[in-house]
């Protein structure tokens, strides 16, 4: 576990701890026909939702931010940990994260990172789909 200082986004996060941005997991809720799930992508990257779509067979949109307080309430917002189950969530995971050695995420709030090795972070989504669904910033 890594302290830093207060961050405002993901991005900014991964500079303050010197850790590179792709290795950075954010956390994205999204809305569904039947409830929510979480796409995880690196904070490099922005989630393609008509690809996330394509992955689980219907339309999807990104979850409000009442949304994401409501059930994410005992995090800060903007700070959503990539674990899914945790909060009764499915989860699609960007094929980024797929051999890495090393993966880092928000603890809940904007002053902890959480860094798991590559294959802790692939046994913890091991239950999830892993799949292109990410396009990365500039």
């Amino acid at each position: 576990m890594l302290t830093h200082k207060l961050t405002s986004c993901a991005e900014a996060t991964a500079r303050a701890c010197s850790v590179p941005s792709e290795m950075l997991a954010k956390s994205v809720l999204v809305r569904r026909k039947e409830g929510f799930l979480l796409a995880i992508v690196p904070a490099s990257a922005d989630v393609r939702l008509n690809a996330l779509g394509r992955v689980i067979g219907e339309p999807v949109g990104l979850a409000t931010e009442d949304e994401v307080a409501a059930i994410f309430s005992d995090c800060e917002p903007g700070a959503v940990p990539p674990l899914a189950e945790a909060y009764g969530l499915s989860a699609v995971v960007d094929k980024e994260f797929d051999g890495i050695s090393d993966v880092y995420f928000e603890g809940g709030d904007h002053r902890t990172l959480i860094h798991l090795s590559g294959p802790d972070f692939e046994s913890v989504t091991s239950g999830f789909a892993h799949a292109h669904i990410s396009e990365r910033r500039g």
